[in-house]
């Protein structure tokens, strides 16, 4: 009896926990996807106000991504709708994270991910957190008590805040490259953490059961890519058998003069490489055969807005 009665207290104790924590986290979820309502990552989470099934490709990874891939040039030359879902030092258990609220409300048919985050080492403590956070969104959002007001207590969680950039983020400026043979041939592999492996194992199986391609790019940067880098990603691509596209091995498609393409020595690109990227990305998305131009459905209308919104202010920021 002794027993029996220990059992259902702990049981007792934790059905609680579950009610406490399930009610902690209706209170802290962003009732809105913009930072006045406690959104993180706002450029990445627009993604959440976009209308539903209207975006064909997802992009995932750290600033390489962001800063490389541009939805509207995209959209305006092929009338495919893409959103980079990219974060400044995105680890692996955030990637996961945006990859599943992009698939809440959207059905692409394509997932890039940029490969330079998937050898960044996820930390044990986010790895921890973002487990949590799959069943308890007050783990993701722990630090939204300072900012709680009447809303978070009565609101529904309504995303409407979109990004007209779509998730790419506008770089200025140049700083030239200076390492030309970055890419100098070897037959070393790079380790990638074991942990991360087992990440992007998830990664691809969500991909497979929610039917998208899962694609690595590799985008050009001298001062995050090398030869070695290279051979661990082919290799991790022939396993998982998915495609893999290395840019840095592809000068001639994407002509990156590193005295003018990079703002910051190689290590991003600013707009005009970013550019030459996209150029190639949309090519290459127009041969898998995958995807609609949607440039005359009236449903994809917003786009155009967006596209008018995004081509001023390139222009501005050019003169």
């Amino acid at each position: 009896m002794v027993y029996v009665k220990r059992g259902i207290s702990v049981l007792t104790f934790f059905m609680g926990l579950t009610i406490f924590l399930v009610m902690l986290s209706f209170l802290f979820v962003p009732k809105n996807n913009m930072t006045e309502f406690g959104m993180e990552e706002v450029t990445a989470n627009g993604i959440l106000g976009e209308k539903e099934n209207t975006i064909d490709v997802i992009v995932l990874g750290d600033s390489e991504s962001y800063t490389s891939i541009s939805p509207m040039h995209i959209f305006k030359e092929t009338g495919y709708t893409a959103y980079v879902c990219g974060t400044s030092g995105q680890q692996l258990s955030y990637t996961k994270t945006m990859l599943h609220r992009a698939f809440e409300k959207q059905s692409p048919k394509i997932v890039i991910m940029e490969t330079n985050a998937i050898f960044r080492k996820v930390s044990t403590v986010k790895a921890i957190v973002a487990k949590l956070s799959d069943f308890f969104s007050v783990f993701q959002y722990h630090n939204r008590w300072k900012s709680l007001n009447l809303n978070d207590i009565k609101g529904k969680v309504k995303f409407t805040w979109v990004n007209d950039f779509k998730g790419y983020q506008y770089r200025d400026g140049v700083s030239s490259g200076m390492d030309k043979d970055y890419m100098k041939p070897t037959d070393e592999v790079a380790g990638i953490p074991l942990l991360n492996l087992n990440y992007i194992d998830k990664i691809k199986s969500f991909c497979d059961e929610n039917g998208a391609q899962l694609v690595f790019l590799s985008t050009p940067s001298t001062k995050n890519w090398n030869y070695s880098r290279h051979n661990a990603i082919r290799q991790l691509a022939d396993e998982l058998s998915c495609e893999y596209v290395d840019l840095n091995l592809l000068p001639a498609e994407v002509p990156i003069n590193w005295n003018r393409d990079t703002y910051d020595k190689g290590d991003h690109l600013n707009y005009s490489g970013a550019v030459k990227v996209t150029n190639f990305l949309l090519k290459y998305l127009g041969k898998t055969q995958l995807l609609t131009d949607h440039r005359s459905d009236p449903a994809y209308e917003k786009w155009h807005d967006s596209l008018k919104k995004y081509e001023a202010d390139i222009a501005e920021k050019l003169k």
